[in-house]
């Protein structure tokens, strides 16, 4: 279990410091613009400049944290207008003062999806009641003025020559369930007028609204079973480039740019196919042509410089990193502006992973990335670790994961599965889970499992099972029934979907009212293996108190147990400062499994919990 020779294992803290998140990727004012979120600096999301002739630059103030809770899960949390920041923070909306160190308060509430207008800022703010779209003034006295209200959600203003383009769901719907593209006469300082339904509907997901060029609104819908491209010219709806991928990302959070205008006429596009993304380029006449880069994710932030194409880009052997690529002719050329690799690892070797593909009883196949352990022989075998990841619309992402390498590097081998409900393979296919949570996700992580123990891939006690959030509970769900694991971890884990829709925030209620009525709430009683909780006592997505009693019923029953509480760390642990305590105690738990089953000390019954908190 030690770190295979010739090669360091990578610490929990490089693995951390190395796990910098780069969002929010925006051009204007000649520069581009990132949101940087660093775990050694607490989590806090740091806004960037970059421009042509200069290094990267901070110019959200020091100690700031730019983070947007509208919907929960945030986005667009920042613009730069004539110069000056506008960001939302803890307080509500806030503007940077001549000198560029300071931030005023502008306005309080939630807000998010910051677009840049004709004189003035527009943004969506929540409360309870709803969302409202809200303009406001670039002036030295900024006045906030109320342009439409709605019970449900409102995303996406986009403006345009005298019109106003944006996205609308109900709050019985996720947006990519049913959403709706609308659009209205709206000048800047004025009032939105006679507002009309584009597309969309109870069967549709139409996203991602903006004007193109051409004076056409352009928009992503999934009315093929597919998110692809679309063009709306004032009369007609018609595809730009059909095609059998996903042509955007699930919309967890607001001010996703999947798809941007070249100066030349082009469209630039990131398509998912499964775990894998690629850039495309759509000529004028709809031909496709993928663009040759080293990268195999992408994020949905894309951002145009004449033929200069920004993006957020990762592969297997490279962290995310921001990159502008040239795309004028010849041939594209990636220049790297801002990368998350450190000193420490920039010669560690790294595990890449194969794709696995495993068709279960049901009928559908099954796709797992398995990252072998750092070092390993073609004839590998070794405990596994199988990942079941957050969502659960979301999906595996083929890209450099240094926590994942944390345990590689220990001779672990990590296996990511995009269960049934992962986006990545059609609306049928992303919404299959809805009433089965806890049930299909489970079986396909457990028949992943089962092909590497037949395969000689993994031994028998010392295949394990780890997931977050909605991953955390297909976790705990795998260990209440028989099956090949030996424990699992679950973090920020949601443990009665029935009393999540009531605690969950405003934004994901009708997600979890149409994921529950599978399995159920996790019994205490049906817990068959050892389980280690990890959570953050922030955690407003899934409170810590549930968790909290699940685990007081383990120990009441004498099972084991052990309960991390990280102190003020929200839902995302993986990112906050924090995350090198949860490695560390992860590792301890497989290595303490597998330690007593070594010795015959395997009986959960016979073991005891315990809860620590940092």
């Amino acid at each position: 279990m030690r770190a295979a020779e010739g090669f360091t294992a990578v610490s929990a803290e490089d693995a951390v410091r190395a796990s910098v998140s780069y969002d929010q990727l925006r051009a204007g004012d000649g520069a581009l613009y990132w949101l940087e979120t660093r775990p050694e600096a607490g989590g806090r999301g740091t806004v960037t400049r970059w421009r042509p002739g200069e290094s990267t630059h901070d110019i959200s103030p020091d100690g700031f944290d730019v983070t947007s809770r509208v919907h929960a899960y945030g986005g667009g949390s920042f613009a730069v207008a004539e110069g000056t920041l506008w960001c939302v923070g803890g307080g509500g909306l806030y503007r940077t003062r001549r000198r560029g160190d300071e931030l005023d308060l502008i306005s309080q509430g939630s807000f998010g999806d910051l677009t840049v207008g004709d004189g003035e800022l527009l943004a969506v703010r929540e409360s309870e009641q709803g969302d409202e779209f809200v303009a406001v003034s670039l002036t030295d006295a900024p006045q906030v003025r109320t342009l439409a209200a709605s019970r449900g959600f409102l995303g996406a203003p986009r403006p345009g020559p005298g019109l106003l383009a944006w996205s609308a769901w109900s709050e019985r719907d996720m947006p990519w369930d049913a959403c709706e593209v609308w659009m209205a006469s709206y000048s800047s300082g004025g009032c939105i007028g006679n507002p009309r339904k584009v597309v969309g509907g109870p069967d549709e997901s139409a996203v991602e609204p903006r004007w193109g060029p051409d004076g056409a609104l352009y928009f992503m819908s999934d009315r093929s079973g597919w998110w692809n491209l679309y063009r709306w010219n004032g009369k007609t709806v018609e595809a730009v480039a059909p095609i059998g991928a996903e042509c955007a990302a699930e919309p967890w959070e607001l001010g996703y740019a999947s798809y941007d205008f070249l100066a030349d006429g082009r469209i630039a596009v990131v398509v998912q196919e499964g775990p894998r993304h690629r850039l495309i380029v759509i000529d004028p006449d709809g031909a496709i042509h993928t663009v040759d880069l080293p990268y195999t994710s992408i994020k949905p932030y894309l951002a145009m410089q004449g033929t200069r194409l920004a993006l957020i880009g990762s592969s297997p052997t490279k962290a995310p990193q921001v990159a502008l690529v040239h795309l004028a002719d010849g041939g594209p050329r990636v220049d790297v502006l801002a990368r998350s690799e450190h000193a420490e690892l920039s010669g560690a070797q790294v595990s890449t992973p194969t794709e696995l593909r495993v068709r279960v009883p049901r009928g559908h196949e099954v796709l797992a990335l398995v990252y072998p352990p750092t070092g390993s022989t073609a004839d590998w075998r070794s405990p596994v670790i199988i990942r079941a990841h957050p969502g659960p619309t979301a999906s595996c992402l083929l890209r450099l994961d240094w926590q994942a390498q944390f345990f590689t590097s220990r001779g672990f081998a990590v296996v990511d599965v995009d269960y049934l409900g992962s986006t990545g393979y059609g609306r049928n296919f992303r919404e299959s889970l809805y009433g089965r949570w806890g049930l299909d996700d489970v079986d396909d992580c457990a028949a992943v499992a089962n092909h590497l123990l037949a395969t000689g891939r993994a031994a028998p006690g010392q295949v394990f099972i780890r997931g977050a959030s909605a991953g955390g509970y297909t976790a705990l769900q795998a260990v209440a029934q028989d099956g090949p694991f030996a424990a699992a971890t679950a973090v920020s884990a949601i443990v009665d979907p029935d009393r999540w829709t009531e605690t969950v925030p405003r934004f994901q209620r009708a997600h979890a009212m149409r994921l529950r009525g599978g399995a159920g709430p996790v019994r205490a009683a049906t817990v068959q293996r050892p389980v280690l909780f990890i959570h953050g006592t922030a955690d407003e997505v899934a409170v810590a108190e549930d968790v909290q009693e699940l685990a007081d019923e383990l120990q009441a029953l004498g099972m084991t147990y052990k309960l991390l509480l990280l102190s003020d760390v929200g839902h995302y642990v993986a990112a906050s400062s924090r995350a090198d305590a949860a490695l560390e105690a992860e590792l301890v738990h497989y290595r303490s499994v597998m330690a007593a089953a070594a010795t015959g000390r395997g009986d959960q019954t016979a073991a005891s919990g315990s809860c620590w908190r940092t």
